[in-house]
């Protein structure tokens, strides 16, 4: 089995990467290195069967594989939003590329969707069936709005091409190789108890989200990909919703910080509530998250503490 992981030196990517291998598949790692990093892959390039492509996908390629997992674009809001154009271009003209390979080779090709496009919902938990209440005009629609069109993409080439498709949408995930300044809340969170700085909450912390570990998400993406009829959309995640507070206060609890709490404006369309609803994972994937919130925690400040030693 040969598979192409785009954006696989980043944070999933990697992880995506290294449990392929583990599974004896030949991987093509392509990456621009806008958020990716070779240190993620640094200890995969001992396998025979590991190649790195530095590439961007708004950009044409011609590659032979059996399978695509589309993962390339930046995730974090800090990232996303530095290049707006850029970022929807990567999930516009970037899955084209993708899907053009993928027909003209048979290849399945499985889209790295997100729980964006729900934008702040209106129905709680979210269902794969609501259409979402995104703002298609605000800071954040660059991500959101590029990967409903991707799903989109997907769906359109699957009826008029017959391209055998999979589509993801991900909620929160964390663990090790997040990078300490990607904006995301854990990472900002770990990182600033460890220091000594405040943890900075946007609004009143109210808001909540439900986070996923890597590895749970990571298991769930190829039991999508291995599903011999599945199509999509399939929520995965993990669905132990916390409100941002009461993760603030448990990390600073879990890493013995004595750093204080500050609340800073609430940012534009910031989602209010986030929960995955795992009934098609669960009933048509047998998936079901395995690590606790708080496992899952001591592992990532573990990472965190390691990093910034070194």
């Amino acid at each position: 089995m040969r598979v192409l992981v785009t954006g696989g030196a980043g944070f999933l990517g990697s992880h995506l990467c290294e449990t392929l291998l583990q599974r004896g598949y030949e991987v093509i790692c392509l990456d621009n290195f806008f958020t990716g990093k070779k240190s993620n892959i640094a200890h995969l390039f001992e396998w025979s069967g590991f190649e790195i492509v530095r590439h961007d996908i708004v950009e044409p390629i011609l590659l032979e594989v059996d399978q695509i997992y589309n993962l390339a674009c930046p995730a974090s809001p800090h990232h996303y939003q530095h290049n707006p154009v850029k970022t929807i271009k990567t999930n516009i003209l970037g899955t084209l590329h993708m899907l053009g390979i993928a027909k003209r080779v048979g290849a399945t090709v499985l889209q790295a969707s997100t729980s964006e496009v729900y934008g702040d919902p209106l129905v709680h938990p979210q269902v794969e069936s609501y259409w979402g209440n995104v703002n298609p005009i605000g800071p954040r629609s660059c991500y959101d709005e590029g990967k409903r069109v991707a799903e989109t993409l997907m769906f359109d080439y699957h009826r008029n091409s017959g391209v055998d498709i999979r589509v993801i949408r991900i909620f929160n995930t964390y663990g090790p190789r997040m990078a300490e300044d990607d904006g995301r809340v854990i990472s900002n969170f770990i990182v600033q108890a460890l220091r000594g700085e405040d943890l900075t909450i946007y609004g009143e912390g109210n808001q909540t989200r439900s986070f996923c570990y890597v590895d749970d998400l990571i298991r769930g993406m190829i039991q999508a990909m291995d599903h011999p009829t599945l199509k999509g959309p399939v929520n995965l995640g993990n669905d132990d919703e916390r409100t941002i507070l009461e993760l603030a206060e448990l990390i600073l609890r879990m890493t013995d910080s004595r750093s204080k709490i500050q609340r800073l404006p609430l940012p534009k369309d910031d989602p209010t509530r986030r929960q995955p609803d795992l009934g098609v994972a669960r009933s048509v994937l047998g998936y079901e998250p395995l690590v606790a919130v708080e496992e899952g925690l001591e592992r990532t400040i573990a990472f965190f503490r390691g990093k910034l030693r070194s």
